[in-house]
């Protein structure tokens, strides 16, 4: 598999997962709303593993002792700080993609030299 298939599912998983990140903030006020998750890393490596693509798998997250008397398990604290690491590593991989292509263009472009 290349580089570039390897980046392009990366950032899938990275876009769906800053959508359940903003689901779960959305619903900090839904009474008995359970937080969702993706672990990226066993997801990723699920879809690479896929020869087409397939459906992010999201899940719910263990409460890990933080529930509010309403039973909602969204602790807003974290969904903030997973929302900033999320939007990093995505704006790396897109870094890194524009950076090929500009390698890529510098490439032709100096053939036509």
């Amino acid at each position: 598999m290349d580089l570039m298939t390897i980046m392009e599912k990366a950032l899938n998983v990275r876009a769906r997962n800053q959508k359940v990140i903003a689901s779960n903030i959305s619903n900090v006020d839904t009474p008995g709303y359970k937080q969702k998750e993706i672990d990226f890393s066993s997801e990723l490596e699920r879809q690479l593993g896929q020869s087409k693509d397939v459906e992010v798998q999201v899940a719910d997250k263990p409460s890990e002792g933080y529930e509010r008397l309403d039973e909602n398990t969204v602790d807003l604290e974290e969904q903030v700080m997973r929302m900033t690491e999320n939007s990093l590593y995505y704006d790396a991989l897109v870094q890194t993609i524009s950076k090929k292509f500009s390698m890529i263009k510098y490439i032709i472009g100096e053939g036509k030299r």
